[in-house]
C-alpha cells in the first residue's frame, strides 16, 4: 500500500453577494491526513487521529459519499485507508466537512497516477457536503481543491471557474460559540426578491469577479455586499451591525457572514489589519459574554497539496 500525506485548506463560502456560488480559500487552516491505496483489493477504512471528535461509524462520515463517488467512476477495486491527523473543528463555519472531502480525494487522485481531473474531484467530493447538508454544493470544496476563488456558474452541466486572488490580500474570521442551524438560515431568507435588489445584487457580483479578475482588492471590497441575504441572516449574530461598524472602523475591505453562520469574515490588504480585525470581532464578543475562535492570514492561491 502507497501512502502520502495531504493538506486542504478551510474556505469560506458566499463571500456576501455571491450566495451559493462563490467560495475562497484560506491559508494556514485546514485537515492534514494521511491516505493510503492498495489496488487490487477491496475496503475503506478512517482512523481519527485529530482529536476533534467525529462520528464512529465510517458510513457517518462525510469522506465516505466522496471516496465512494469516486471508487465507482475509477471503476477497478481499491483499497484506502484514511488517518486524520489534523481537523478543522466541525461547525465552524470555515469548510470542516470540505476541507476532509477535498483531502481525501486529492490523496487518492495523487495515489492512483491522476486519472482525474480538478473538476471531476470537485464533482466527487460535493457528495460528502450533501451528506450533511442534504445537497451536493462546490462553494467550499471547490476552492479547497482548486485553490484560489472559484465561482460556480452552474450544475446542470456542472461549470466551475477558478479566479486569482490578489497578492494583498488577507481575512480575519471569528467563529462564536453560538449555534446558527443550516435548516435555520434557509428558513428565513425570501422566495422573491424585488427586482430592484435583484439588480443591486447582479451588479455586485459582476463587480466581485471582475475585482478577482483585476486583482482590484478596492473593488472586491466596494463589491462584497448582500443586500438579499444578509439582511435576513445578520439576526442570528448578536449585534452584527456593530460588529461589522468596527472592523470597517479597523480597516477591513468588507465584512460579511461565512457561509450559514455563526462565523464572520473580514477581508483586508495588509496582516496586520487582518489581526487586528480579528482582535476586534472578538473584543465584540468578549464584550457580551460569549466566547470565540478567531482565525488570521492570506486568502489563497494553493488549494488541496501533498505535503509529504
Amino acid at each position: 500500500m502507497k501512502h502520502i500525506k495531504v493538506f486542504a485548506p478551510g474556505t469560506v463560502a458566499n463571500l456576501g453577494c455571491g450566495f451559493d456560488v462563490m467560495g475562497l480559500t484560506l491559508d494556514g487552516v485546514g485537515d492534514l491526513m494521511e491516505v493510503g491505496v492498495e489496488p487490487g483489493a477491496e475496503g475503506l477504512s478512517i482512523r481519527n487521529e485529530s482529536g476533534v471528535s467525529l462520528p464512529d461509524d465510517v458510513k457517518e462520515n462525510v469522506v465516505t459519499p466522496a471516496v465512494r463517488a469516486m471508487l465507482e467512476a475509477y471503476g477497478r477495486p481499491v483499497r484506502v485507508e484514511i488517518r486524520l491527523l489534523e481537523k478543522i473543528v466541525p461547525g465552524s463555519g470555515i469548510g470542516s466537512s470540505a476541507a476532509s472531502s477535498a483531502a481525501a480525494v486529492y490523496g487518492i487522485n495523487e495515489l492512483l497516477g491522476r486519472p482525474f481531473s480538478g473538476k471531476r474531484l470537485v464533482e466527487f467530493a460535493m457528495q460528502g457536503e450533501a451528506l450533511l447538508g442534504g445537497t451536493a454544493h462546490a462553494d467550499n470544496v471547490g476552492p479547497a481543491l482548486l485553490g484560489g476563488v472559484v465561482l460556480i456558474r452552474g450544475y446542470e452541466p456542472f461549470d466551475i471557474v477558478r479566479l486569482p486572488v490578489p497578492d494583498n490580500f488577507f481575512y480575519a474570521v471569528v467563529h462564536p460559540d453560538i449555534v446558527v442551524s443550516t435548516k435555520m438560515a434557509r428558513e428565513v431568507l425570501p422566495r422573491e426578491i424585488p427586482l430592484s435588489k435583484a439588480v443591486t445584487q447582479w451588479g455586485n457580483v459582476g463587480g466581485l469577479v471582475a475585482g478577482f479578475a483585476l486583482r482590484d482588492v478596492a473593488l472586491i471590497g466596494r463589491s462584497m455586499q448582500d443586500v438579499v441575504v444578509e439582511p435576513y441572516r445578520k439576526g442570528f449574530i448578536p449585534d452584527y451591525d456593530e460588529l461589522k461598524a468596527a472592523a470597517l472602523d479597523e480597516g477591513a475591505l468588507a465584512l460579511n457572514i461565512a457561509g450559514s453562520g455563526p462565523s464572520v469574515f473580514a477581508l483586508t490588504a495588509d496582516y496586520a489589519e487582518a489581526c487586528r480585525v480579528a482582535d476586534r470581532m472578538k473584543a465584540h464578543f468578549a464584550a457580551r459574554n460569549i466566547g470565540c475562535r478567531t482565525y488570521a492570514g492570506r486568502v489563497s492561491n494553493a488549494g488541496a497539496r501533498v505535503v509529504g
